[in-house]
């Protein structure tokens, strides 16, 4: 199990696609969300959009190897198929928060974490700003989120790797030879 985490606009969307795409075998954990679908996205493919009393009986039922809240929506990653990936032999890739990556942290002991960090926190601003699919007040606020993110990452014990993700291949490269070194023969 391979979570990747990190703030908005780090650039964790960009490294799993490359990851799931290089890492024969690998299977992408289709998180659930009570956000707005945004244009691009595909629902059952980027996320299973979901209405927030449906998410709540998925808690309720235990279906969720890890939930969280952030910024008023709620997030999680449904237990059922990650653990029917893991049984096949396959890595599975998460991108959650940091949340989640401390509840994973505490459940699946063994799983790779990975927190992703931005070159700074103006390239930071600038990724956010380049999406347009945002207010800037939403982008004002995963900005104030990202110090926290990053504080509670650095300093939780929950993320054995840290990147900076300046140069898309080298971070790729970087996680790819995390996960080789992790799964190998000890």
């Amino acid at each position: 199990m391979l979570v990747i985490s990190g703030p908005s606009g780090a650039g964790k969307s960009s490294i799993c696609d490359e990851v799931l795409r290089r890492i024969p075998g690998a299977h992408w954990s289709v998180s659930v969300t009570t956000r707005a679908r945004r244009p691009h996205e595909v629902d059952g493919r980027h996320y299973r959009f979901v209405d927030r009393s449906t998410f709540e009986a998925m808690v309720r039922a235990g279906e969720l190897l890890e939930h969280a809240e952030y910024l008023g929506e709620l997030y999680g990653t449904p237990r059922q198929p990650v653990l029917e990936a893991i049984g096949r032999g396959e890595v599975v890739v998460m991108e959650i928060d940091v949340q989640g990556g401390a509840q994973v942290a505490r459940q699946v002991p063994e799983s790779i974490r990975v927190f992703v960090l931005p070159p700074t926190m103006e390239t930071l601003r600038a990724r956010l700003e380049g999406r347009k699919t945002e207010s800037e007040a939403l982008q004002t606020m995963r900005l104030a989120e990202a110090d926290g993110e990053i504080a509670f990452a650095r300093n939780g014990g929950v993320y054995q790797h840290f990147i900076t993700n300046d140069i898309l291949e080298d971070s790729v490269q970087q996680v790819i030879r995390i996960v080789e070194q992790e799964t190998m023969p000890k």
